[in-house]
């Protein structure tokens, strides 16, 4: 149950249902990713009732998009989320000033709450690794008020009230209070969500630490805190507002306002800090534009910041705190948001059982009824205070829902277009070794979003420039519905045409938690690895099946786990053997060869393999593909993408021209370009212009 509560759990069960079912989530996907180590999960046999629901879903599109919306629901509401736990989470601590201080204005705790929120996201981009140490204690310390403070209060107003733990009085108030006490169900909802933020990072934790956390501290702890204001309002109803800060006793009452404050500055920055991990996987997985992703930490995994988010949030956060001025309207926008994200992830859930552990359907059926029908009675009581604040929550999650699925589906069509123009084998297999340009010293690595076939971008490059680099390497990044991807795993490597062609392709598979690293020389140095690993392993390599393609160019064989069964006299380790060229500089190739020259060159290291001369048993053709790989990594290395522009095809849908023309079209513009978020160097960077119609 661990990766339903993991930061994106929403997107983490779509996933594994994409692992067993056809849910096209992943455009590229190959029949090789289902080989990694980390796709195959522990699963019964296959059996009937699973097959007919997986069936059911992959027969009917209708049943797939309506699938993604309720998920992108679901990922919007947590994103909503991380914009309202810190205005509420705060405001609710700063209220405690008026209680204090009764003859200040209110505006005081708002205008604290404020510098409160400049602080806490002014500071996200130094990262949470120098003072997350800290965190632990200030829960703890703060568990352990809360339960002191609620047993001080039960023994001295009202031990009697103990016995409200009887399931007995959730009929006696139903019946007492009727529809009234439906309507309360909304607050009620903010008791139970009142310590989701703690466990915003659950995915970093085993089940068993959890469990003896939640059940030896955490509960006991929340369940003592409401008894004791139970027992204090029952005696002093009229502190009913603000009913925690009046029940605190006076003499400690400013420690337990300064742990509060601390408090909520750490359930804010875990819920920050876990939306910047759900925008990032979404990032990976094709449903928001690239955004500059910022690692904080070189030790700890997953510390990330990420500008633009992070100030969008700020902005949202202060509106929201500003506009409303109270935690009860920001807390019915919170208590809709907590309560679809968990509806949502029951119904992930009811569909995993079915299709992944492939249990009885009406095993299913019964656990989605069960907890389905207490969230949607909650949900009922949260909407009825649509009016009262909740609105805000469905606006911020219709406008982000909009963004993300517009700019999905413009991906979607996309690579549909690249798959229906990319240029067909036999027209390459006509042009020859030479491929009918001239081929000039270097690498030129050709990204593209296709694992078969040649890209358009290529013949629309070779028909305005004909020259081209000796050694042409079609370079996919592509993502896979995993976590992660282990390194030895990561490249899928294979031929391109006949061994004269010298031309390669590479599959970089990552996991929506893996992330792209800041050095492109290290990108450099493992992909001149591997394809030096590939041309003398070819012989011998297991292939695999690129695709549903039966053809030379879709065979590619896993590289990295075959380190050690080829001779390191031809190749050496990068671990051991890689030394640095500070000479050499991966300016573009064509640009020297054309005469141009730049007055910055940038000094790099670069992997350098020797080849031995005294080693007779190696193929000739193999030592000469070596040499011309070695001689052209030493020329230089190019990038070339496509520099895209979309546009909607004249028959098109009014709503579908707005989408692509407008909405697709300002995002593309207004944000970071693949080549700045992979770090690729702008010197040795081209770009071609490419106009989709779809």
């Amino acid at each position: 149950m661990r990766l339903m509560h993991a930061p994106g759990g929403t997107f983490a069960l779509y996933s594994l249902l994409c692992r067993h079912a056809k849910l096209s989530l992943i455009l590229n996907q190959q029949s090789a990713d289902a080989e990694l180590s980390t796709y195959q999960l522990e699963q019964p046999p296959e059996t009937p009732r699973g097959v007919r629901v997986r069936k059911l879903l992959e027969k009917y599109s209708f049943l797939r998009t309506s699938l993604l919306v309720i998920v992108l629901l679901g990922t919007c509401m947590v994103i909503g989320d991380g914009i309202l736990t810190p205005a509420i989470a705060v405001l609710s601590a700063t209220s405690g000033i008026s209680v204090a201080a009764p003859q200040l204005h209110q505006n005081v705790a708002v205008l604290v709450s404020c510098c409160i929120l400049v602080v806490l996201f002014g500071i996200q981009h130094i990262g949470t690794h120098r003072i997350s140490f800290l965190f632990a204690p200030i829960v703890l310390f703060w568990l352990l008020c809360n339960s002191s403070i609620g047993v001080y209060n039960l023994v001295t107003f009202n031990p009697g009230i103990i016995g409200a733990l009887s399931p007995y009085y959730i009929y006696h108030f139903f019946r007492v209070s009727g529809r009234d006490g439906w309507i309360s169900l909304g607050g009620v909802l903010l008791c139970i969500t009142g310590s989701e933020a703690m466990y915003a990072d659950l995915g970093h934790f085993s089940k068993n630490s959890i469990k003896i956390a939640f059940t030896c501290l955490v509960y006991p702890s929340l369940v003592l805190g409401y008894i004791g204001q139970a027992a204090y309002l029952s005696k002093n109803l009229e502190d009913v507002d603000h009913g925690f800060f009046h029940s605190i006793p006076k003499p400690i009452f400013w420690p337990v306002f300064i742990t509060a404050m601390l408090v909520s500055i750490v359930g804010s920055q875990a819920v920050i800090t876990a939306t910047f991990s759900i925008v990032k996987q979404c990032q990976t997985l094709g449903f928001v534009p690239w955004v500059k992703v910022v690692h904080t930490s070189s030790t700890i995994h997953g510390q990330i910041y990420i500008p633009e988010v992070n100030w969008i949030m700020f902005v949202l956060s202060l509106s929201v705190t500003v506009g409303f001025q109270s935690t009860i309207e920001i807390g019915n926008a919170y208590g809709i948001a907590v309560i679809v994200v968990m509806l949502v992830t029951t119904f992930l859930t009811t569909l995993v059982i079915a299709v992944v552990w492939q249990r009885s359907t009406l095993l299913a059926c019964l656990f989605f009824c069960i907890f389905g029908s207490i969230e949607a009675l909650y949900l009922s009581s949260a909407l009825f205070k649509v009016k009262q604040g909740g609105w805000v929550s469905l606006v911020l999650a219709g406008v982000i829902m909009s963004i993300m699925y517009v700019w999905h589906y413009g991906t979607i069509k996309k690579y549909e277009f690249d798959l229906q123009n990319k240029v067909s084998m036999k027209w390459l297999l006509t042009l020859g070794p030479s491929l009918g340009i001239v081929r000039v010293p270097g690498i030129g690595l050709i990204y593209t979003e296709l694992v078969t076939g040649v890209p358009a971008i290529f013949s629309h490059f070779v028909t305005n420039l004909p020259a081209f680099h000796q050694i042409l390497v079609f370079v996919c990044m592509k993502s896979v519905p995993v976590p992660f991807v282990p390194p030895n795993e990561r490249y899928l490597v294979g031929r391109v045409g006949s061994k004269d062609y010298r031309m390669y392709r590479c599959v970089v598979r990552s996991g929506y938690k893996d992330t792209y690293g800041n050095d492109d020389s290290e990108f450099e140095n493992q992909l001149i690895y591997n394809l030096s690993e590939f041309i003398q392993t070819e012989g011998s390599a297991p292939w695999v099946q690129s695709s549903s393609e039966m053809s030379l160019d879709g065979r590619m064989t896993v590289m990295g786990t075959l380190s050690g069964n080829f001779d390191s006299n031809i190749s050496l380790p990068l671990s051991g053997s890689a030394r640095a060229l500070p000479a050499h500089s991966s300016t573009n190739s064509l640009e020297s060869s054309m005469g141009v020259t730049s007055p910055n060159i940038i000094r790099k290291r670069q992997v350098h393999f020797n080849i031995s001369k005294s080693d007779d048993e190696t193929d000739p053709e193999i030592r000469q593909e070596l040499t011309d790989l070695m001689d052209a990594k030493e020329a230089g290395i190019a990038y070339v993408m496509g520099h895209s522009y979309v546009k909607a095809k004249r028959s098109s849908s009014w709503l579908k021209t707005f989408a692509i023309n407008f909405v697709y079209s300002f995002l593309h513009r207004n944000c970071r370009e693949p080549s700045t978020a992979l770090h690729i160097p702008h010197m040795s960077l081209i770009q071609v212009g490419m106009v989709y119609y779809v």
